[in-house]
Order: C-alpha cells, then sequence, then structure tokens
C-alpha cells in the first residue's frame, strides 16, 4: 500500500475519498471529529501543490439527493479550518462536477455533494466509478470508516486510476491497529461492550488466541450471563446466542472476565428507579450499567496493561444514570497511557463519544474513526477499499 510520499502530487487533481459522515442538528455539525481527522492529508496535498478533490457519504439518503443529507453544511465548517478557500459543488460526477473542479481557484479545496445521491454508489457500479475517477489524475483513500464497504466511492474507483494511496489518517489506522493486533506489548488487554453479542462474535473468535484478557460490558454481558445460567431480569438477552456465548465463554476460559454487579433500573428510562446488585438479576429489573465493583476490577486490569483495545460502551451511555461504567473506562485507559506508556486505542462511537466527552482524546493513543471497519479489521476480514490500493 503506497503512501502520499509515494505519488507524484505537484499540479495534479487527487480525488480524495474521506469520512465526513458527521452528526448534523439544525444544520450545523455537532462533532467535527472526522472532519479534523482528514486535515493532515488535505495539509499535506496542499503543500505539495496538489488540488484536492474530496468526496465522502452523510447519512443513508434512500431516493436521491436529500437536502437534509446535503454535504454544503460541512464545506462551510471545512472552510473554518483550513487556510485554503473551499469550494462545494453541487454535483458529485459528470459535466456539472468537471465544471466546477475547472472553475475553483488556484489552491483552492474542492467537496462534491454526497456521494451517496446516486444511485450506483452503494451497488459499487463500475461506470459511476470511472466517472468518478475521471475527476483526479490520482486517487488517495482516507476514510477508514468506509474502507470495509465495497462502494463505487471506496473501492470501485481505485481500479480506475493508476497513481493511488492512502492518506495520512488510512495509514495511521492501520499502523496502529496492526501494531496493537500483530506485535502487542503484553499484558494485552481489549474491552468489548455494546447491545449485541452477535456484532462481536468474530471479533471474541479472533481475539481468545491473542489477548491476555477480555473485558465484557453492555447488553452483551447478559446474553454471556444467561448462558452461565444466571439471572438476567427484563436485560436485553439475544436468546438465540446463549449457546454460541457460552462455547466462547468456555473456550475462552479464565481470559474472558464478566461483571460482577450491574447498575440495574424499572426501566428503560433516565428517570428510572435504579439499585446496585450484585450476582442475579431480579425479576422486572434490568441492568443497564456495570456496577462500581466491575468498574473497580476492569480499571485496574486496564491501567495495569501494555497494549489495551476498546470498542463499545459498558452500559446506555447516552443515559446518565448508566454512563458511569463507559466514562470509567476512558479514565482507565488514559491512565494506562500517561502511568504505563501503554498502547491504547477506541473505536466505536460511543467509546469515542465518551473520550471527548471526558477532554481524554489526547490522553489516548489514537481514537478510531471506524467503528464497523475498525471490527472488521480485527476480525481480520479483508477490507475492500483497503485491498483495492494494490490492485
Amino acid at each position: 500500500m503506497k503512501s502520499l510520499s509515494d505519488l507524484s502530487l505537484s499540479g495534479k487533481r487527487v480525488l480524495v475519498r474521506v469520512d465526513f459522515n458527521v452528526p448534523l442538528e439544525d444544520g450545523r455539525i455537532t462533532d467535527d471529529t472526522r472532519v479534523r481527522a482528514a486535515l493532515p492529508t488535505i495539509q499535506a496535498l496542499l503543500d505539495a501543490g496538489g488540488q484536492p478533490i474530496l468526496m465522502s457519504h452523510l447519512g443513508r439518503p434512500k431516493s436521491g439527493p436529500e437536502p437534509q443529507f446535503s454535504l454544503r453544511p460541512v464545506a462551510e465548517h471545512l472552510d473554518t479550518l483550513v487556510e485554503a478557500p473551499v469550494v462545494f459543488c453541487e454535483a458529485t460526477v459528470g459535466e456539472a462536477a468537471q465544471a466546477c473542479i475547472d472553475e475553483a481557484p488556484d489552491g483552492a479545496v474542492v467537496l462534491l455533494e454526497n456521494t451517496r445521491f446516486l444511485e450506483g454508489e452503494t451497488k459499487n457500479d463500475p461506470d459511476l466509478a470511472r466517472q468518478m475517477a475521471a475527476l483526479g489524475d490520482a486517487f488517495v483513500s482516507d476514510a477508514f470508516g468506509s474502507v470495509h464497504r465495497a462502494h463505487a466511492s471506496t473501492e470501485g474507483v481505485a481500479h480506475h486510476v493508476a497513481d493511488k494511496a492512502a492518506g495520512s489518517l488510512l495509514e495511521r489506522e492501520v499502523a496502529f491497529l496492526t501494531r496493537a493486533l500483530d506485535e502487542p506489548e503484553r499484558p494485552f488487554v481489549a474491552i468489548l461492550g455494546g447491545a449485541k453479542v452477535s456484532d462481536k462474535i468474530g471479533v471474541i473468535e479472533a481475539l481468545i488466541d491473542k489477548v491476555d484478557q477480555l473485558l465484557i460490558g453492555g447488553a452483551m454481558a447478559y446474553t454471556f450471563l444467561a448462558g452461565l445460567g444466571h439471572k438476567t431480569g427484563n436485560s436485553l438477552v439475544e436468546e438465540d446466542r446463549v449457546d454460541e456465548a457460552y462455547r466462547l465463554y468456555e473456550r475462552a476460559g479464565d481470559k474472558l472476565t464478566l461483571p460482577l454487579d450491574h447498575i440495574v433500573a424499572d426501566r428503560f428510562a433516565e428517570d428510572a428507579e435504579t439499585q446496585i446488585v450484585t450476582g442475579e438479576i431480579p425479576d422486572d429489573w434490568m441492568g443497564l450499567d456495570i456496577g462500581p465493583a466491575t468498574r473497580e476490577q476492569y480499571a485496574n486490569v486496564i491501567e495495569n496493561a501494555a497494549t489495551v483495545i476498546w470498542n463499545g460502551p459498558m452500559g446506555v451511555f447516552e443515559m446518565d444514570p448508566f454512563a458511569e461504567g463507559t466514562r470509567a473506562v476512558a479514565q482507565a485507559m488514559a491512565t494506562a497511557s500517561a502511568d504505563n506508556e501503554a498502547l491504547t486505542v477506541v473505536g466505536g462511537g460511543d467509546s469515542v463519544a465518551a473520550i471527548n466527552e471526558a477532554g481524554l482524546a489526547e490522553a489516548v493513543t489514537h481514537v478510531s474513526t471506524g467503528g464497523g471497519a475498525m471490527l472488521e479489521f480485527m476480525e481480520g476480514q479483508t477490507l475492500p477499499g483497503l485491498t483495492a490500493l494494490d490492485a
């Protein structure tokens, strides 16, 4: 996989697949982490005399262009982050897009409209990929959060451009995850959370033989506990995965740790009645976060690790009464980095939100921009957007 330094960029139009799939509220970006993550690549292209032509998806429009998914607000925000002028094109491919690029001033950054406004994008339509490729002299992939998808703008376009490379962000993502998974300093600890064990089975299978300790939180823990015969009350349990969870638990042996205690609630609401329960969860109560004893246990394991990967919240993080477990893991990750010089990698929406909310993003080694892509990379799956760069 080539790097930016391997390309001759001066005077070239460089098509860059970025990940600007950011949250918007009333036309304003509420979290610009992904936009800022692309800045090193954009600046590197400008410094080398190239013209960045950016493309990205935003949201999941169902039937062509939908105003609420336009990238125009992103272009306006990007304009406040870079010194170069930012030109927004209302088209993504074709003559209109080409004319917009031609009319852009020298040294400008161009952002094309949402790739998912085009029907062939998610189908990886080869004709659409060729139209995209025609807009640039070179192609740079810098959207780690999308490389696990074989779409026209992530995979197909790379087959129609001779000069192609990974951007700074993509290189960084691959480097840190590869280092953590293939050459970990020990103890190597992985923390997995989230609602469904079914989403993490492949990752657990892949990690069992690599890690020294695997800490489980979130609602997925209750499927494991149900498999071990524990009472889980009204907690979320994937009944069709109970046997598989038990098999994974048995295979992992003493490597896999489940919560000792739980913050339980009488209903799924922020103002619900809560209590701390150790062991069995009473009928009509549901586990919504790990308890204080588990927080302390998990933090101790994390803080003494040399390599840590975390993906997924420990509880219903968006509700304040059930966010302490996730916050405790975030703080422990920062402590491991500071006190142990541990390699700490965080990924997944709620995990990243917790790190950012706590002001600890700079205190860990790497905050990944990919949720699903990070999981598939950890599983050892082939990521189409990466493979295409070597085609």
